[in-house]
């Protein structure tokens, strides 16, 4: 192991280390360094703007940052590109849902399950067919509560449902690290609760990285909060801490929230 991952703290499964990112005269991520551990839930919270999609773009493998390292357990894993992050154990959901809204639930899995699979499988479209696919396809739907829902076609499902799946899609390629980007947006308070319910139940085995504007629902989950101001962080500390930061009260959390 090299030097700066032998600084990180042991029981670290997901590290950045100084993460920069510009794009011309925009400078999107300044030293941006963040540590997640198995079992706990890390928020990452600011205003528009402020950076968090870039460096959740970066800490996936969509974007190589301009400087900076990221590793997971311990090794450098920079130079990986989405796709072999995926394989390895980062799963990222986006903040608009991605799911193929003409296949039926189970077959949006198999096909998550297919693309992160180490070897080769016949064409994707015959995904759902695959008994090899099947079985981490149906663990996947029980975790989220959409099995009795796999016969049908993801397009009629309620935007929770959706949200649901994509979490399914991301647990089927069978991650230690989940990336999570506003998976709360455009619900109601009901479907929120079992989004929220569900990533309770999911910490244990995984460390999350949670992007969210809902204040409650991340003070509610959170063991860890870190705001971005303009790309750098501004404050972190546990929920507590950060709700009580004079600096974070005044740029991000109005009164009468």
């Amino acid at each position: 192991m090299n030097s700066a991952a032998a600084r990180q703290p042991a029981q670290s499964l997901f590290q950045a280390c100084g993460l920069h990112k510009r794009f011309g005269g925009l400078t999107a991520t300044r030293d941006l360094s963040l540590s997640l551990q198995r079992g706990r839930i890390q928020a990452l919270i600011g205003p528009n703007g402020a950076g968090k999609t870039t460096a959740l773009a970066q800490l996936s493998g969509e974007l190589q940052p301009d400087a900076g390292r990221i590793y997971l357990r311990g090794e450098d894993i920079t130079a990986m590109r989405m796709a072999q992050r995926a394989r390895i154990g980062i799963a990222r959901s986006f903040q608009i849902t991605a799911i193929f809204p003409e296949f039926t639930v189970l077959d949006n899995v198999c096909t998550a399950v297919q693309a992160g699979a180490r070897h080769h499988f016949h064409f994707w479209r015959h995904a759902g067919r695959d008994r090899r696919l099947l079985a981490p396809a149906h663990d996947a739907l029980e975790q989220v509560a959409l099995a009795p829902l796999a016969a049908r076609r993801a397009g009629e499902l309620a935007h929770g449902q959706k949200r649901q799946l994509e979490i399914a899609m991301a647990l089927a390629t069978r991650p230690a690290v989940l990336l999570l980007d506003e998976p709360l947006a455009g619900m109601g308070a009901a479907e929120a609760d079992i989004i929220l319910a569900l990533l309770e139940q999911l910490r244990a085995e995984h460390a999350i990285l949670l992007v969210e504007h809902d204040m409650s629902a991340v003070f509610r989950l959170a063991d860890r909060v870190l705001v971005l101001d303009d790309g750098a962080i501004l404050a972190q500390g546990s929920a507590a801490e950060v709700r009580a930061d004079p600096a974070v009260q005044a740029a991000y959390l109005a009164e009468g929230r």
